[in-house]
């Protein structure tokens, strides 16, 4: 599902200026500490499965049903990696929306399914190896949370760069 109805109905108020998003997205490793990307349709990068949270959900669930909807895989969260945001996490779409988003990172175990992308969202599903990722197009976001994903360690969020103000 590219967007949900909350999103167009904030999106026919905002319009397409910037809103600041919360999204959940599915970490999921094979056998080989592959890591599991999609093909992003709209802007042909691959990314990490996942996607905005609705009203009401939970961000666990949000990553479970994001990753069923893109990938056709059903997953279960087994440890939270991160929360990330900041001027990496900002996204300009092709319609003109704008969206920085605060992503809840989950690892997870596939249950069941076969990785398949869904046609809409995603155009293909494959796994990737940490030094196989540096020869495709992916977002600037991945150069802050994969390092920390591979490694399997890490302080699990952005670290701060705020600074009071002089003089206080």
């Amino acid at each position: 599902m590219p967007i949900s109805d909350y999103l167009k109905a904030v999106r026919a108020k905002l319009g397409s200026d910037l809103l600041l998003t919360p999204s959940a997205t599915g970490a999921i490793f094979d056998d080989e500490r592959r890591l599991l990307m999609v093909l992003h349709a709209d802007r042909r990068i691959w990314v990490l499965p996942g996607g905005c949270i609705d009203p009401g959900e939970t961000p666990a669930d949000t990553a479970v049903r994001e990753v069923w909807e893109e990938t056709g895989l059903h997953v279960e969260p087994v440890a939270l990696r991160g929360v990330h945001s900041g001027p990496d996490f900002r996204v300009h779409y092709p319609n003109g929306d704008e969206a920085i988003y605060v992503m809840t990172v989950f690892e997870c175990r596939v249950i069941a399914g076969t990785p398949k992308p869904d046609g809409v969202e995603t155009l293909d599903v494959r796994y990737f190896g940490q030094r196989d990722l540096e020869d495709v197009p992916t977002p600037v976001w991945t150069r802050t949370i994969f390092p920390d994903l591979f490694a399997g360690t890490g302080r699990g969020f952005s670290p701060s760069t705020w600074r009071p103000p002089r003089g206080n």
